[in-house]
């Protein structure tokens, strides 16, 4: 079951980059959706700017792979949150809308999933925060359905449990684990200063859903793998692209020609 994650009381090497984005992005999720709780549409507007400016400021030092990956993620969280928050209403912002630093937000957000889980604090103690992360979670999701809160949660414990299936059989499962920590802390400074509100039911499933749903960390496992999956293809298509514009011909093409 745990044959994904690294091993134990391994030496990894520790890079402050990974915990500079890291710290970065915590801040910066902390501070952004407390003065978006109060702020205006033209507020919302310029820490959309200042979030793309400390993304792409944050991706000069990643590779290829790493930047496609992100690229993707904002991509695909963004038409996520369209049809999740203004089409479904399956939690709502307080404007409506979908703000400006939303976007540039989730790509600092899988970044910072990204560089927790290479980094060597996660890595040397993966076992020990994978099962720390399976008990805070799961006693969540419990709390949820337990009939003891006020909104009810099932919601919440069927993406824990989409979030176990992920963490265990998925290829990423030290992004997952990092992106329990992320969204979890947006998640509840979002939803406790009134950024944004979670549905007492859910649309699709009418399943009650708390504010926030405890295993909301499995809609960026869904992500991660939209990511990984993506990025290798893409970075195909623009490296075959830009030989034939530059009037070569992709390595495959010439190796067979080649071998003719």
């Amino acid at each position: 079951m745990l044959r994904n994650f690294p091993k134990p009381d391994t030496p990894y090497a520790h890079r402050m980059r990974d915990y500079f984005i890291a710290t970065l992005t915590f801040l910066c999720v902390a501070i952004s959706l407390n003065l978006d709780a109060t702020g205006s549409l033209a507020q919302q507007n310029f820490m959309g700017l200042i979030a793309w400016t400390f993304l792409f400021g944050l991706l000069i030092g990643e590779n290829k792979e790493v930047r496609m990956q992100v690229i993707i993620a904002v991509a695909f969280a963004t038409a996520g949150e369209h049809f999740a928050s203004i089409y479904m209403q399956g939690y709502t912002y307080r404007f409506g809308n979908v703000p400006a630093y939303v976007p540039p937000g989730h790509g600092m957000v899988y970044l910072t999933a990204v560089a927790l889980a290479r980094s060597g604090l996660f890595l040397r103690h993966s076992r020990k925060i994978a099962a720390f992360v399976v008990l805070t979670c799961g006693l969540w999701s419990l709390w949820g359905i337990s009939g003891y809160p006020e909104q009810g949660d099932q919601v919440g414990a069927l993406l824990f449990c989409v979030f176990l299936i992920y963490l265990f059989k998925g290829r990423s499962p030290m992004v997952y684990l990092a992106a329990f920590f992320i969204t979890t802390w947006l998640e509840l400074i979002g939803t406790a200063v009134g950024t944004w509100k979670w549905a007492t039911i859910e649309p699709v499933l009418s399943l009650s859903q708390g504010n926030p749903p405890s295993g909301v960390a499995a809609w960026y496992c869904l992500v991660d793998a939209v990511a990984i999956g993506g990025a290798p293809v893409l970075l195909r298509v623009f490296t075959k692209s830009g030989e034939w514009i530059r009037g070569t011909k992709p390595e495959s093409i010439r190796q067979q020609a080649r071998n003719d």
